[in-house]
């Protein structure tokens, strides 16, 4: 354990060395995030997943710049460079970039200017020239001279010492320092037209004249920028002001005020111009891209895991719907664990026939709830499922059908339904994700879930990694059935994977179902290790030992069996009985082993074994006088449901098959920040009409609750309200930017602020 890494990521985190030590073991004994928040906290004091995590990642990253290292000392050692100060700085360098600079002078490279005029032996002109002693540089360039080799003037000869200085300028650690810092804290970041027509590229408009800092630029307009750039619609630049980035290394530099140190600063300013801009320029960029990815892929993860832990319905025996007018609605019929009982097709344009159908395979299923896809014909599907009378109640659920399509399409549906059509299995999918959305969705790409932004222009190792982490810690805090999961949700289960969840599977399928977590240990490769990350995590219901359905971990069983034995109880009256645990002391059971963390969890358990920590599950429904784009007027107030939440605002659905935008700047009556702080993926919300634009499908909402908002009443009072006039503020009616932004963060030109965001930051040659 390298002990320089533990005592850094200590000082950087602000936590206790001995935690840092204990993750870092527990990872290197091949432990999981979230077996280590869940059942190592005394270990750890009690790190939750975030922290766990971060330590794992700032562990990664000094390994990998711990590798780089040892790399350059090799490289410098077999070019001969390597001395003993030179090896203490590399050693020393607790960065990539301060790394790179010590290594760049030595650094193997094409042949350069400042190469081929060493070549004709000007270094010792360039090193006079550079100590600035007041020579005369014309008559310390006449000893230079050597037609054979190129140098026939003095002025050639000066220009190539120029050359050698300005590669010595380029390649100061001190001087990449300093400006790596001004283009960081000082650089602008610009954007223009690269040509082509006013209708070439417009989703870029806002961009064909554009200028802010760096340094506050925000994460989806650097992005928009650079996928603009790479479509060769837009020209980008970031730098600084070039005198003041000249200047600064001027003042590093320039020692005297004679006719060398004239040279020099020739040189310097070559220096920066054909050099360390460039050189500078692909720094930040990279800098700006990480910095940009990293917000992209944290609201990717952020909304991930509000979809993924959306409340489930439940065990109950629902039929799924994917809609369609000419292709006709595609019904499956699905028992309470999800298997697939039955399946059909009926059209809405033969309504006798479909009721006749629907309520046969109701009543004779015994259906409790009908899961309606949010495709073409959703809505409508919606409204005739619900002018239906059954023998009984039946739930009416609109699910987001985001992805089911990909699933439908994905080698493990091919491998579970060889023999059905694509739109079937959407159907199945469809159903399946009302009644546990996060089973359904571990089988789809979580890029195919629709809730990132950018996640195709973000690096895409790190966007998988936390994805991957996301996944896991959901599927591992709500736990996991044995007997009904499928391969894909057991893959990510604390200590499985692809292999081990398919062996799972498989004997499962060969010997019945579990009905002991001790079972596990003959699955084949499942080996003490695996049981032990695995186990607290996986759930067998009604099974030989009542301990097995819930998160108490196998090892923690003989603690809970004491506590039983000293009422002279059983354990299931321990867990069935408050009076019974309430007699429990639970400082009589602390050891070296397990301590007051563990024996609490213990506790809380046992008064609810296996409780799910995801929400209730609660019915929405849309307007029903609004089915589509045509309906909506400004000034209505509706219901919607949040599909995305973006950096500049947040996505929601009204039931009209476009989302409409909530800009940042409408999501509250205060200032906003960071929309993650007001909404959540799949939260139930209510929203004012500001504008429609048919022709480009965009939809401005509300979500203010100011004088104006609140005359329009929902449903068709609001509508009534916007036909009569009666809201306080005029709707908007065009793109025409308003004069003022209501806001600190309002947008700049109009309310369709699009997937770039309209911001209040100065335009170019326009009003801040």
């Amino acid at each position: 354990m390298n002990t320089t890494h533990i005592e850094k990521i200590s000082g950087e985190q602000g936590l206790d060395a001995a935690r840092i030590k204990a993750v870092a073991d527990l990872l290197s004994d091949g432990a999981t995030v979230p077996f280590i928040a869940r059942y190592r906290k005394e270990a750890t004091g009690s790190l939750d997943e975030v922290a766990i995590t971060a330590i794992r990642d700032r562990l990664n990253g000094l390994a990998e710049l711990d590798a780089r290292r040892e790399a350059i000392l090799k490289s410098l050692d077999t070019h001969g460079h390597l001395t003993e100060p030179l090896k203490e700085k590399v050693l020393a360098a607790d960065t990539l970039a301060v790394l790179e600079d010590i290594y760049l002078p030595y650094r193997p490279k094409r042949r350069t200017r400042a190469t081929m005029a060493k070549e004709k032996g000007l270094e010792p002109l360039a090193q006079a020239l550079f100590e600035q002693a007041g020579s005369d540089p014309e008559a310390a360039a006449a000893d230079f001279l050597d037609p054979e080799n190129g140098v026939e003037t003095i002025e050639s000869a000066l220009a190539g010492a120029r050359d050698i200085i300005a590669e010595w300028v380029s390649e100061d650690e001190t001087a990449r320092a300093s400006l790596r810092r001004l283009y960081a804290e000082e650089g602008t970041i610009r954007s223009a037209r690269a040509g082509g027509s006013e209708t070439d590229g417009a989703k870029y408009k806002d961009y064909f004249d554009w200028e802010e800092p760096v340094k506050a630029a925000p994460s989806h307009r650097i992005l928009a920028m650079r996928r603009g750039e790479k479509e060769d619609i837009l020209n980008l630049t970031l730098a600084p002001d070039e005198a003041v980035a000249v200047g600064m290394l001027k003042h590093l530099f320039i020692k005297g005020n004679g006719a060398d140190a004239d040279q020099v600063a020739m040189a310097v300013e070559d220096g920066y111009r054909r050099l360390l801009s460039r050189s500078m320029e692909t720094e930040i960029r990279l800098m700006t891209k990480e910095r940009a990815d990293a917000e992209a892929i944290r609201v990717f993860a952020d909304n991930l895991r509000q979809l993924l832990l959306a409340p489930p319905l439940g065990a109950k025996r629902v039929m799924g719907v994917d809609p369609g007018f000419r292709t006709g609605c595609k019904i499956v019929l699905l028992d309470r664990q999800g298997k697939l009982l039955h399946h059909d097709v009926f059209y809405l344009h033969s309504p006798d026939k479909a009721t006749r159908l629907i309520s046969h395979l109701v009543e004779a299923h015994g259906v409790e709830a009908a899961a309606i896809g949010n495709g073409t014909a959703g809505r409508e599907t919606e409204a005739f499922f619900k002018s239906l009378t059954f023998p009984h109640p039946v739930q009416v659920v609109m699910v987001n059908e985001s992805g089911a399509s990909i699933y439908s399409a994905s080698e493990a549906a091919r491998e579970e339904f060889p023999d059905l059509d694509l739109t079937v299995r959407g159907a199945i999918s469809i159903g399946r994700r009302l009644m546990d959305p996060l089973s359904e969705l571990v089988k789809i790409d979580p890029k195919s879930i629709g809730v990132g932004q950018y996640q195709h222009d973000v690096d895409q190792t790190a966007l998988k990694g936390s994805l991957d982490d996301v996944v896991v810690s959901c599927v591992n805090s709500v736990g996991v059935d044995v007997n009904r999961a499928s391969a894909q949700l057991l893959s990510y289960v604390s200590g499985l994977g692809p292999a081990l969840a398919r062996n799972i599977v498989t004997h499962r399928d060969e010997n019945g179902p579990f009905d002991a977590r001790t079972e596990l240990k003959k699955v084949k490769r499942l080996g003490p290790k695996a049981f032990e990350q695995c186990a607290g995590f996986l759930r067998i219901r009604d099974g030989k030992n009542p301990l097995d359905a819930g998160a108490v971990h196998p090892e923690s069983y003989p603690v809970v069996e004491r506590m039983a034995k000293s009422l002279d109880r059983a354990v299931s009256d321990l867990m069935k009985e408050e009076s019974l645990r309430k007699r429990i002391k639970l400082t009589d059971y602390v050891t070296d082993a397990v301590g007051l963390p563990t024996l609490e969890d213990i506790m809380a358990e046992l008064a609810k074994p296996g409780r799910d920590p995801r929400e209730r599950f609660e019915a929405f429904a849309f307007d029903s006088g609004v089915q589509k784009m045509a309906d909506l007027e400004p000034g209505m107030r509706l219901p919607g449901i949040v599909t995305n939440v973006t950096a500049f605002g947040a996505f929601v659905d009204i039931g009209v098959h476009q989302d409409g935008l909530v800009h940042i700047s409408q999501l509250a009556d205060r200032f906003v920040k960071d929309p993650a702080q007001v909404v959540k993926v799949h939260q139930k919300v209510s929203v004012a009409v500001l504008a429609v634009d048919p022709d480009r499908k965009r939809i401005s909402l509300s979500m203010k609750s100011g004088p104006d908002q609140a005359d329009v009443s929902p449903g068709e009072k609001g509508r009534e309200a916007a036909r009569s006039g009666k809201p306080k503020k005029p709707p908007v009616k065009s793109d025409r930017p308003p004069k003022r932004p209501e806001s600190k963060n309002a947008p700049f030109n109009n309310p369709f602020a699009d997937a770039f965001g309209k911001a209040s930051v100065r335009k170019k040659g326009g009003r801040s």
